[in-house]
């Protein structure tokens, strides 16, 4: 393995070449290249895994429980949101060191398809620490399920830091050469190994509760095997995301490297070649005549060159350049285009840009066909990358928090979340061109409903139009606080429902006060006409019977 990451590294990453061969620090790495092509599309392709899968500022990744009726609950989701929010302060704190880790990483990943990173707290035990490690240092084993359990990691360090590190507990050799050279680098190996396969029986072997850790750390100094520490873990400092595997072999490789590296080799001969060709056509070889030149040839700029003068020059030029066919020329300039494209198709640079779509000028079907196209060409690059990198980081990150409180007591999660599982979900160009087909798929559905509607209004009751809402608006990133809790939903619901019956009885009321007012009118004017009929039929004062007094 380090002979191959030697070779990848000479050809795509000439700074980490440093396998089978040592190095000092100022060495011009890139001496033995012609080109930097190859080089190029590695840098491309390992800056944007930052700069598109954990972009700076931006929210990348978010809790979810695994169970959807837990994360549908609301209650859930804010504390799942505000965790996240926890986790991602501690990750961009820069005492982390998350961006630096990550970027070397990036880079190894991207080459070598290996990217080791210790995922733990600091000496001070106030704050995560992040750090990637040269692949040349660590060495790991598979189990039985295919997991990584066993890790040694080959760790210089000085007499001075050992010693204080560990509290004096070094070996007496070390102790002898630190008194005249304190900063004597010592060689150490640390140990990441499960406890059901080392027998500890000193009191690191305990956990709170009577148990055992699951892991143990051993340090060791190699000279001498001198113990430094042995104690137990909770959980394996390691994350090492592994690109692309093959059965039997514990360590993965990155197929942009590996399909690109016959290119690699043959565009530094190319370009070799074209510079030779190059040079020769600017400055071209000479054809001088014996005997004919008294001093040496000046091809500088002003040079002079002294011929004999007795040289007769209808014998020929007694110096001319030598003829040359150039017309190979274009053809290695189309051959370096055709090699360089052809790697950068290995390292993915074509694929990982969403296909530029013109909503206007396309129908729903089509964008959604360019999208579903996107996904196929993109999964390869991103998923490994969303699964056996940013996953296992942020797991790692969001165990360490929970055991240190980071998330307060067990008491203030949500009922609904004790016990459950979480995962985490990505925001990816590959998870973002996901969610817009769903959303997508949302609106289609709501046009087909509408239009079918206008001929069956019964149709309405064939879709749960709440369910597939709030999935459309999860799908587009909206936050968990836009939505209401379901007990916010029922209460708003009925009293809706009053509302409406409050509303129907005062339409009710309304309107028998409006019947009421016209009865009365009507009853009113019905007088008035009694009493004008009476008025205009009855007889004179003097014909009107007098009735007279009992």
């Amino acid at each position: 393995m380090m002979s191959l990451w030697q070779e990848l590294a000479n050809n795509f990453y000439p700074e980490r070449a440093d396998f089978t061969v040592s190095r000092t620090w100022g060495h011009e790495y890139a001496a033995h290249l012609m080109t930097a092509a190859p080089v190029l599309a590695r840098r491309d392709l390992a800056n944007q895994f930052a700069s598109m899968l954990r972009p700076r500022g931006k929210p990348w990744f978010k809790l979810s429980a695994q169970d959807e009726a837990v994360d549908d609950d609301v209650a859930a989701s804010d504390w799942l949101e505000w965790a996240t929010g926890v986790m991602r302060r501690a990750m961009e704190d820069p005492a982390a060191k998350f961006q630096r880790a990550t970027k070397e990483a990036d880079h190894d990943f991207a080459t070598f398809g290996n990217a080791p990173i210790k995922v733990e707290f600091n000496q001070a035990r106030n704050g995560m620490l992040y750090r990637a490690c040269h692949l040349r240092d660590v060495a790991w084993a598979e189990n039985a399920d295919g997991d990584i359990e066993p890790v040694h990691q080959k760790w210089n360090v000085d007499a001075r830091s050992l010693d204080k590190m560990f509290r004096g507990n070094i070996s007496a050799s070390t102790k002898q050469k630190m008194v005249k050279d304190p900063y004597h680098e010592v060689q150490c190996r640390q140990i990441i190994i499960p406890a059901d396969n080392y027998d500890l029986t000193g009191s690191g072997a305990k956990a709170p509760g009577g148990g055992r850790f699951p892991w143990v750390s051993i340090y060791i100094e190699c000279e001498g095997e001198h113990i430094l520490e042995e104690r137990g873990l909770w959980d394996s400092p390691w994350v090492i995301p592994r690109w692309q595997t093959l059965s039997g072999n514990p360590y993965a490789f990155s197929p942009a490297a590996m399909i690109a590296v016959p290119d690699a080799r043959m565009i530094q001969k190319v370009a070799l070649t074209m510079l030779e060709a190059n040079e020769k056509a600017a400055n071209p070889p000479m054809v001088a005549v014996r005997d004919a030149l008294r001093s040496d040839i000046a091809l500088y700029a002003g040079g002079v060159t002294i011929v004999d003068a007795e040289y007769d020059e209808r014998l020929g030029e007694a110096l001319r350049p030598l003829t040359q066919d150039m017309r190979g020329l274009s053809n290695g300039t189309e051959m370096l285009t055709r090699i360089e494209e052809a790697i950068k198709d290995a390292f993915y640079l074509n694929k990982i840009n969403l296909p530029p779509m013109d909503g206007a000028a396309m129908t729903a079907t089509e964008i959604r066909a360019r999208i579903e196209e996107y996904i196929r060409a993109a999964l390869p690059l991103f998923e490994p990358i969303e699964h056996e990198y940013n996953a296992a980081l942020c797991d790692k990150t969001f165990d360490a928090l929970k055991r240190a409180n980071a998330f307060g007591s067990p008491d203030q999660m949500p009922d609904i979340l004790r016990g459950a599982d979480v995962k985490f979900k990505f925001q990816s160009p590959l998870q973002e061109a996901v969610e817009k087909a769903e959303a997508q798929t949302f609106q289609e559905m709501m046009t087909l409903t509408a239009g079918a509607m206008q001929i069956e209004p019964g149709l309405k009751d064939e879709l749960d139009l709440r369910r597939s809402y709030r999935d459309a608006v999860r799908a587009i990133g909206s936050p968990a606080r836009w939505l209401l809790t379901d007990e916010q939903v029922a209460g708003n619901a009925e009293a809706r429902q009053k509302q409406e019956k409050i509303a129907q009885m005062m339409a009710m009321v309304q309107q028998g006060a409006g019947v009421a007012q016209s009865v009365g009118n009507a009853a009113e004017s019905m007088g008035t006409a009694a009493q004008a009929v009476r008025q205009g039929f009855a007889p004179p004062p003097e014909q009107q019977l007098v009735t007279p007094p009992v």
